[in-house]
């Protein structure tokens, strides 16, 4: 005997006898879960709980005979649900829209929603998530259900006073604040011209604390403050409190430096009574509040600098959103002395306040956000980072990576990306400071001299010490003091850039495995700041059957057709990371000529074990690659040719022949860009490798030629042609020559004839208007495992000019 009610309408109800018949289908089981176990929290044997501003991340597994299932075959349903008023264990559900970019994952076993399903509907608290999985002969599905937990509520928040400097303290009062799951934190937050660029402050168990703030902006000293209030399992509710007046404080920087710089035993600064207690908010507000002044008054005496005639290139390497900031003056030596002055102070007293960094704890999530925010700050002006200021940050943010790592099944989305910027911009900043001197793009630090050349401990007992070996120091036969001393600096200089070099790409290979947990297949993770871009999305392998074009700040990526031929059959999908770099490290080899004014591109394929794919192409399949210039790169102007002075000389020259060295470590392409005075000239172009080319009726020994009509001419009125770096192995000259045509020869050659034939003959130049000319040269590297630069497999593209180098690759290794 069994009783039944109506679902709808629970007083209709009625009894009689149910007979059951009970068989067996073998369906298959599905399991489901939360790829964050931490996010989902048991709320009843119904509902889990769900904070509302994370990302959720759900995995399905078939248990049992599942060996036909494909993507095809899965599809996922989200439903929104309203409690029946007539019962309270009766949820109704109705399928929900699922055509917006809010879902990952559909047809996979794993579906990824990101927050803003929750965040645009926020009159909804009940969700529900279905996987079916559909087999040849039945159906089986499962889902899951979640109750949002709702955020701290009624409270308010306010900063007094409303304005001072980075030295003065602002309290935090936040009051009133309820959540039925408890008040875990007060994180304060602030930002100046970009509120996405926000950044962490300090963070309280307390609702009342006092603060030390980072200056604010530049024109009008504003600082903007984010309150979030977070309750005991994450749930977090951000308010916007009054912005303040944060101006800097010249008086402190100024003193600091100087007890710094005077002091022979213990400093007695009151800065530094502060960064000696080791608390966690303390040390972290003064070090992000100075660096910040640092970075400002770096950038303004750059600025500076240049105006006064210093070049760009040898004292600064530009961030990646920076416009020309190059001026041909003549130098000011003055000025010289005066910005070396003031970059050597900053440098000491960046150097010192870095081993505060080390005497801090990685305890909490909040410690790893506050520790990588401070250290992207202070490792922000790339020409006044000293050796060991270097060491002690890629250490920090090595160890701050790893935690991040250990943390990255248990925390949300949101607090891994944001961890993940600043650490990311920390390695780009180290890999731009260690390399600048080396590349002679920063000026060579005095306190990184000091301490190359100043006798180590064991000088007297290390009897192979390489301190102590000019052989490696000399160049060639000069031993002066001057020469070793410098090579000695470099040498030590060279040592920690690879040792760098090797910790942060660690560091982005955790940083990219803790991304990856919780990215799915069509998600992007996005760095776009002014020291380094970094992108990095999950793609379907099916992705790569057609072309597939990347770009990166300002590079570009772009992969031949059906390239998903030369990837392993193992990998259903890929991670994709590509990353742009202000500057090319230096590496093992000489090659800073070619690398010193290039930005660096990396592009990696990776599996689902989060290795690096070797990927090797056909040779008519290659891979595309823009990697941009430096900016502020000085374009040599064109160099006048005086050809028609030389028409009244007695001579048998049948071309104006130019000599041009082309020797190099690997090999390079050659650029002209032949400007005529009248551009209603043509010329023929011949060219030999190592020898004189000759051209006549009787000789025909060039190893090429081109034709320049004035159809050719580019918008800037420049006729141009090059060679690629494969024409140029082995040879050390280039010999090339140029003639005026007549007219005849330009009706034949340029005007009448479709295919263009190479006209010879026998007469003597003739020049009837001057050009200008200017010749460089360009060339694609790689770095290899061994910190090699390396150019198997690479082609130059005839796209390269003066502000990029197009590279054709047959591999990606």
């Amino acid at each position: 005997m069994v009783q039944m009610t109506n679902i709808l309408n629970s007083s209709l109800q009625n009894t009689g006898y149910l007979l059951v018949k009970v068989v067996d289908t073998s369906l298959q089981t599905i399991f489901i879960g939360c790829v964050i176990e931490a996010m989902c929290v048991s709320n009843s044997n119904e509902f889990q709980l769900l904070n509302p501003t994370t990302q959720l991340a759900l995995f399905s597994i078939c248990v049992e005979n599942c060996n036909t299932i494909t993507n095809e075959n899965i599809t996922w349903n989200v439903y929104y649900g309203q409690m029946k008023s007539s019962s309270k264990n009766i949820t109704q559900w109705t399928l929900f829209n699922q055509t917006n970019s809010w879902f990952f994952g559909m047809n996979t076993s794993n579906i990824t929603v990101t927050n803003q399903l929750f965040l645009s509907n926020p009159q909804i608290i009940l969700w529900k998530f279905e996987v079916i999985y559909k087999f040849s002969s039945e159906i089986s599905s499962s889902s899951i259900n979640f109750h949002l937990n709702q955020p701290p509520s009624n409270g308010s928040c306010s900063i007094n006073p409303s304005n001072g400097t980075i030295n003065d303290l602002f309290t935090i009062m936040c009051q009133d604040w309820f959540d039925e799951n408890g008040i875990k934190d007060y994180i304060l937050y602030g930002w100046t011209n970009d509120s996405t660029k926000k950044m962490i402050i300090a963070y309280s168990s307390i609702s009342t604390y006092q603060v030390r703030l980072p200056i604010g902006d530049n024109q009008t000293s504003l600082l903007h403050l984010i309150v979030q209030i977070r309750d005991q399992l994450d749930c977090i509710i951000e308010l916007n409190i009054s912005s303040v007046t944060v101006r800097r404080d010249t008086i402190t920087i100024s003193n600091l430096i100087n007890d710094i710089l005077n002091s022979t035993t213990s400093i007695i600064n009151p800065i530094i009574q502060l960064l000696k207690t080791e608390n966690q908010n303390i040390v972290g507000q003064i070090l992000t509040s100075l660096s910040q002044q640092l970075n400002d008054i770096n950038d303004e005496n750059i600025d500076q600098a240049i105006l006064n005639g210093i070049p760009a290139l040898s004292i600064s390497i530009s961030s990646l959103d920076v416009q020309n900031k190059q001026q041909i003056l003549s130098l000011n030596q003055s000025a010289l002395i005066e910005y070396e002055k003031v970059l050597n102070s900053h440098a000491i007293l960046r150097d010192y306040l870095m081993t505060f960094i080390t005497k801090l704890p990685i305890t909490t999530l909040n410690s790893i956000k506050l520790q990588s925010s401070c250290l992207s700050q202070l490792t922000k002006a790339t020409n006044e980072l000293t050796r060991s200021t270097l060491t002690i940050a890629s250490n920090r943010c090595y160890q701050l990576a790893l935690a991040l790592y250990s943390m990255r099944t248990q925390i949300s989305y949101q607090d891994i990306q944001s961890v993940s910027i600043d650490l990311i911009q920390c390695a780009s900043n180290l890999l731009s400071a260690v390399n600048g001197p080396l590349q002679q793009r920063t000026m060579i630090l005095d306190l990184d001299s000091l301490r190359a050349n100043a006798f180590p401990q064991d000088y007297d007992t290390d009897l192979e010490s390489v301190w102590s070996n000019p052989n490696l120091f000399s160049d060639g036969n000069d031993f002066s003091r001057e020469t070793i001393e410098k090579n000695r600096n470099l040498y030590y200089q060279k040592q920690i850039s690879n040792e760098i070099l090797n910790q942060i790409n660690k560091l982005i290979s955790l940083i990219t495995s803790s991304l990856n947990v919780h990215l799915n297949i069509g998600q992007d993770f996005l760095i776009d700041q002014s020291q380094v871009f970094m992108s990095l999305q999950m793609k379907s392998i099916e992705t790569f059957s057609n072309s597939y074009t990347k770009q990166i700040g300002n590079g570009q990526i772009q992969l031949p057709h059906n390239f998903t031929s030369f990837i392993p059959d193992i990998n259903e999908k890929i991670s994709i990371r590509s990353i742009m770099e202000p500057l090319a490290p230096f590496g093992n080899s000489l090659l800073s000529s070619n690398t010193n004014l290039s930005r660096l591109i990396s592009f990696s394929l990776l599996d689902q074990n989060q290795n690096e794919l070797f990927i090797e192409t056909n040779e008519n399949q290659s891979i595309e690659i823009i990697i941009p210039r430096d900016p502020n790169l000085i374009i040599p102007s064109m160099i006048s040719q005086n050809v028609t002075s030389m028409n009244s000389i007695h001579h048998n020259l049948l071309f104006h022949y130019h000599y041009l060295n082309i020797t190099s470590t690997h090999p390079i392409s050659i650029h002209w860009q032949i400007e005529p005075l009248n551009i209603s000239v043509a010329y023929l172009f011949i060219y030999k490798f190592d020898q004189i080319p000759q051209l006549n009726s009787s000789i025909n020994e060039i190893d090429g030629w081109t034709l320049f009509c004035p159809f050719d001419l580019t918008n800037e009125s420049i006729y141009q042609y090059f060679i690629d770096n494969q024409h140029t192995v082995d040879h050390q000259s280039i010999i090339f020559g140029l003639r005026e045509l007549n007219s005849t020869e330009i009706n034949r050659v340029c005007v009448n004839s479709s295919t263009k034939y190479l006209p010879i003959t026998n007469q003597r130049f003739n020049f009837t208007s001057n050009y200008q000319m200017r010749i460089y040269t360009s060339g694609c590297y790689y770095l290899d495992k061994m910190n090699q630069w390396k150019s198997d497999g690479l082609i130059v593209g005839s796209l390269t000019n003066l502000y990029q180098t197009q590279c054709y690759s047959n591999h990606l290794k």
